[in-house]
Order: C-alpha cells, then structure tokens, then sequence
C-alpha cells in the first residue's frame, strides 16, 4: 500500500511539473521581439491539433499523433525553451534523459508509456512521427503569421524556416494556405 501511495504521489508530481508549461514562455519569440509570446503549453496544445490533422490528411492514426505532439516540449519544465541559437552553446541531456528523470517517481506503466513517446518521437521514423514533427514546425510558421499580422517583422524568419523544414504533402499545402490568409479570415464562412 505504501508503494502505491508513493507511486502516486511521484504521478501527481509530474503532473504538478506540467504545468509549469502554462507559465513559461516559448523564449525564441523573444529574440523575435515579441514582448509577450505564447506559453509552451499554448504551443504543445495546437501542435497536438495539428498533428492530428496532418495524420487523417496523409493517412496516419491521428490519435498517435496527436499524443507525441502533445508530449514533445514536456522536457521543458526542466531546462526550459531554449532557442535553437542557443543550443549551440550548451550540452544539455537528452529529452529522454529528462523524460526519464521526470517520471521516476511515478506509477510504472506512466514511466515506461512517456519514456516510450518521447523516445518515438525523438527517434523514430513513422509517418506519426514526420507528422508530429512537422506539426511543430507548422504550428510555428502560424504562431509566426499571427505575429507578423501584430507587426512583429523579426517573425518572417520563422515563417521562412519552418516552412523549408515541411516534409508532408500536407504540413506543405497547409502552409502554403495559411500564408494566404489572415489570422481570422476563418470567420467569413460564418459571417454575412
């Protein structure tokens, strides 16, 4: 009984660790200029979306997709966002490390399932998985649309590097789309 009670506690921890997702700032953005960006958990919620959609638009389980796009910024909690300038100056452990280490705690089979997604997601080769991947992509180049239309210029150059590292037929098309729209230029299918 005692074990269990730990195992639950270690399982509630990590969920408390969460949300720390919804207080932290994805920090590239600021190299952008944007003064207030979205948080990681803003960002890891549309990508999950997207994925889903990337995956029934190229035929993949979109449910699989979804939760590896869902789980691939959770390591964040730890050693934060860092912008990929950034990267080239630290040695940080693998998102599998972190992932491991934040699930220590927790009830078996939650360590043994996210230590499975993350690695799939950092190592794998699925269709899930380039859709997952390019849902992060995607959802950058539209976070970026968003923030060009609010007159962040320095947001072109995620535009344009998110774009070139679209893999799918779709992520591309929805891109492309996307560009062409604005922000809220959705709501004329509804509006008279």
């Amino acid at each position: 009984m005692a074990d269990d009670a730990g195992q639950a506690k270690g399982t509630a921890g990590f969920l408390l660790e969460m949300g720390m997702l919804k207080r932290a700032k994805r920090s590239g953005w600021w190299i952008a200029g944007v003064k207030d960006p979205e948080t990681i958990a803003e960002h890891s919620f549309r990508v999950a979306l997207i994925g889903s959609v990337l995956a029934m638009m190229e035929g993949a389980d979109p449910a699989k997709t979804a939760l590896l796009g869902l789980w691939h910024d959770t390591q964040e909690t730890r050693v934060s966002d860092i912008p990929h300038i950034g990267r080239r100056y630290l040695d940080a452990a693998s998102n599998e490390k972190v992932t491991a280490d934040q699930v220590s705690a927790a009830h078996p089979a939650v360590r043994e399932g996210a230590q499975r997604i993350v690695e799939e997601y950092e190592n794998g080769n699925s269709i899930e998985v380039i859709c997952a991947h390019d849902a992060d992509k995607l959802e950058c180049l539209i976070q970026g649309v968003e923030y060009r239309e609010q007159g962040y210029a320095n947001a072109q150059s995620w535009i344009d590097s998110s774009l070139q590292k679209l893999k799918t037929a779709s992520a591309q098309e929805l891109a492309e789309a996307a560009l062409n729209m604005t922000s809220v230029e959705w709501q004329n299918t509804y509006l008279p």
